[in-house]
């Protein structure tokens, strides 16, 4: 999508203070973190929320949620991480692509 802010993310043409990358998905620092660690797992196939993934998207979303814990402890979470996903504006997503916040405090 030309327009998605994280689709250009993923795309490198926005840069990101990068957290992991593979051929699949993307992590990177929130820019408006609400704990001193909070980045953000995406796919980098544009999907607009939660609600438009159906069971073709079974696989991606296994993948990134995989990939949370250990992310999470290499950014110092191993003591324990919270997720969330905001999904439509009435549920507070502001970025239309999917994406997975981690959040916390290290130990």
């Amino acid at each position: 999508m030309s327009d998605c802010l994280f689709c250009k993310i993923a795309a490198g043409e926005i840069p990101c203070d990068k957290v992991y990358e593979d051929d699949d998905v993307l992590a990177f620092h929130d820019i408006r973190p609400i704990a001193p660690v909070h980045f953000l797992v995406i796919p980098k196939q544009h999907v607009a929320s939660l609600s438009d993934c159906g069971p073709e998207h079974e696989a991606m979303l296994g993948r990134l949620l995989a990939h949370v814990p250990k992310l999470a402890r290499e950014q110092g979470l191993a003591a324990g991480f919270k997720t969330g996903i905001n999904t439509g504006r009435a549920g507070g997503q502001e970025v239309f692509h999917l994406h997975i916040h981690v959040f916390g405090h290290k130990a």
